[in-house]
C-alpha cells in the first residue's frame, strides 16, 4: 500500500483528547493534527519521537494533517487504524494471505447484526466475515491487543461467534503494524473481558489470523504470518 506523496516529517510534542496531537515540523512550526487511533497508543505516543504526517487538500477539514506513523525503538509503527482493513483486502487480492484465498469478491464495511464487519469475502464455499484489528502495543516480542478496554471489540467477537454458529466463516484478523513482534496475544491485563471472549470465540470455531506488516514512509505491506497465542503468559514460549 502506497502512502500519499505529500508526507511530512516532524517530532511529537503531545497527544491529547484521543484524536489530536501537536507536532513540531522540521521548519520549527507547530501544527495540531488528527490522530486516527482511538486506543491508548501505549508505548507509541512518547514525546520527542519522530513522526510521519500526511496532508489533505480538503478545505473542509479543521485539521488537514493526519498522523500516520511514529518511530519507536528503531521501527516505524503505523498508528492509522483505517489502513489495516485495506491492507488485508490488498493482501487477499495479491495472494499474500494464503488462508483467505478462493473467494470471488471482497466487500468492505458490511452490516452484520448490531455491527459492521470490516470485510466480507464471497463466492467461495461459504461467506467469510473478517474483522480486522490494528495492533501497535508490543512487550518483549509479544504484540498485545487491545491497548485499552474495547467494548466495540468485544461486540465484534460476539458477532463473529454468531456468524460461525450460522454456518459461515468468521475470522478475527490482527494486523501488527510494527516490525518487532513475533506473536500476538490478548492483553488480559488491560481488557480481561476481551481475552476471555477471544478464547471463547476460538473454542466456538472463530479463526484467528495475525500478520506483521512492514511499515515505512515508502509504503506498508503485510509480510509475515504470526502465531496467535490465546494467553498473554504464553510470551514465555518465545525465544529471547
Amino acid at each position: 500500500m502506497h502512502l500519499p506523496d505529500n508526507l511530512l516529517t516532524g517530532t511529537l510534542i503531545s497527544r491529547y483528547k484521543r484524536f489530536l496531537a501537536d507536532i513540531a515540523l522540521a521548519d520549527g512550526s507547530v501544527v495540531t493534527v488528527h490522530c486516527p487511533n482511538s486506543g491508548s497508543m501505549k508505548g507509541c505516543a512518547l514525546p520527542g519521537s519522530p513522526v510521519i504526517l500526511s496532508r489533505s487538500d480538503n478545505p473542509g477539514r479543521k485539521y488537514p494533517h493526519t498522523w500516520e506513523m511514529v518511530r519507536i525503538g528503531g521501527f516505524w509503527i503505523g498508528i492509522n487504524t483505517s489502513l489495516p482493513p485495506r491492507l488485508v483486502a490488498e493482501g487477499v487480492r495479491e495472494g499474500v494471505v494464503a488462508e483467505l484465498q478462493g473467494y470471488a469478491s471482497i466487500r468492505a464495511e458490511v452490516p452484520c447484526g448490531q455491527s459492521r464487519i470490516d470485510l466480507l469475502l464471497q463466492g467461495g464455499a461459504a461467506p467469510c466475515w473478517v474483522e480486522v484489528k490494528n495492533v501497535t502495543l508490543v512487550e518483549g516480542k509479544m504484540a498485545l491487543f487491545p491497548d485499552a478496554v474495547t467494548t466495540r471489540g468485544q461486540k465484534h467477537l460476539r458477532e463473529l461467534m454468531d456468524i460461525v454458529q450460522n454456518g459461515q466463516r468468521g475470522v478475527i484478523f490482527f494486523v501488527v503494524q510494527r516490525g518487532d513482534a513475533e506473536a500476538v496475544a490478548p492483553a488480559d491485563s488491560i481488557d480481561p473481558a476481551y481475552g476471555t471472549l477471544l478464547r471463547q470465540a476460538l473454542d466456538a470455531g472463530v479463526e484467528a489470523l495475525a500478520y506483521r506488516a512492514h511499515v515505512s514512509p515508502d509504503g506498508i505491506r503485510l509480510e509475515k504470518r504470526l502465531p496467535v497465542l490465546p494467553f498473554q503468559c504464553a510470551s514465555a514460549q518465545l525465544a529471547p
